[in-house]
C-alpha cells in the first residue's frame, strides 16, 4: 500500500503550528522538520514566518540550508512565508529581493484584501485577505518570477518553478486557498 505524501513544515522557530492547523484542515499528511532525518521524509517544505535571523543560524547549524539548495534543484517544493520567504531569497533559491519590516512594526500590522491573479483564481471562493504582520515587501521580481497575487500593486506571493513566496500569512486566516495550491506543487 503506497503511503501518502508528507509535507514538512519547518518546526525551528516562528508560527509553525499554524501552518500544521492549516495543513490538517485540508487532510494532507503533514508533520514538523527540525532535522535532515525529518524532511527526508517529505516532498515539500513551508517555511513559516518568524525571526528570519534566528531560522537562518537554526537551518545552517542543522544543515537543512544545503540539503534545501541541493534538493530544490531536483524539483523538490518549497513555500516561504514571511521570514521564509526572506530566507528563500537570502539563499539564493527564488530570484527575488525582499525587505525585512518593510510595512513597519507589530502595531502597522494589517488584514487586507489582496488581488489574485492565474493559477489561484480557480481555487477562490471569496476574496483573498492576507495578513501582513511585521511583514517584507519584495522589492525586486527576476524574469523568470510569476507574480501570483498583489497588495495595492506591489506582489505579495510569486512563484518560480517550485518555489513560492508569499510575504503574507495565509494561515491566519481561515483561507486555505495557498496551502491548497502549494500541496499540488509538492509532489
Amino acid at each position: 500500500m503506497a503511503t501518502k505524501p508528507i509535507i514538512g513544515v519547518l518546526a525551528l522557530q516562528g508560527d509553525f503550528s499554524e501552518h500544521i492547523a492549516a495543513l490538517q484542515k485540508l487532510k494532507i499528511s503533514c508533520i514538523e522538520v527540525r532535522n535532515i532525518s525529518d524532511i527526508k521524509k517529505t516532498v515539500g517544505l513551508i517555511m513559516p514566518g518568524g525571526e528570519s535571523t534566528t531560522i537562518g543560524k537554526l537551518l545552517r547549524s542543522t544543515g537543512l540550508d544545503t540539503w534545501l539548495k541541493t534538493k530544490i534543484k531536483k524539483g523538490y517544493a518549497v513555500y516561504g512565508t514571511c521570514a521564509g520567504a526572506i530566507l528563500l531569497a537570502r539563499l539564493g533559491l527564488i530570484d527575488i529581493t525582499v525587505k525585512r519590516n518593510a510595512y513597519g512594526r507589530q502595531l502597522d500590522s494589517f488584514d487586507e484584501p489582496i488581488q489574485v491573479k492565474t493559477r489561484l483564481i480557480a481555487s477562490l471562493q471569496k476574496p483573498l485577505h492576507g495578513m501582513f504582520i511585521r511583514a517584507p515587501k519584495i522589492t525586486r521580481v527576476g524574469k523568470t518570477v510569476e507574480v501570483l497575487a498583489t497588495h495595492e500593486g506591489e506582489p505579495v506571493l510569486v512563484q518560480q518553478g517550485n518555489i513560492l513566496a508569499g510575504t503574507f500569512h495565509p494561515e491566519l486566516t481561515d483561507d486555505l486557498v495557498v496551502h491548497r495550491y502549494f500541496a499540488t506543487l509538492a509532489k
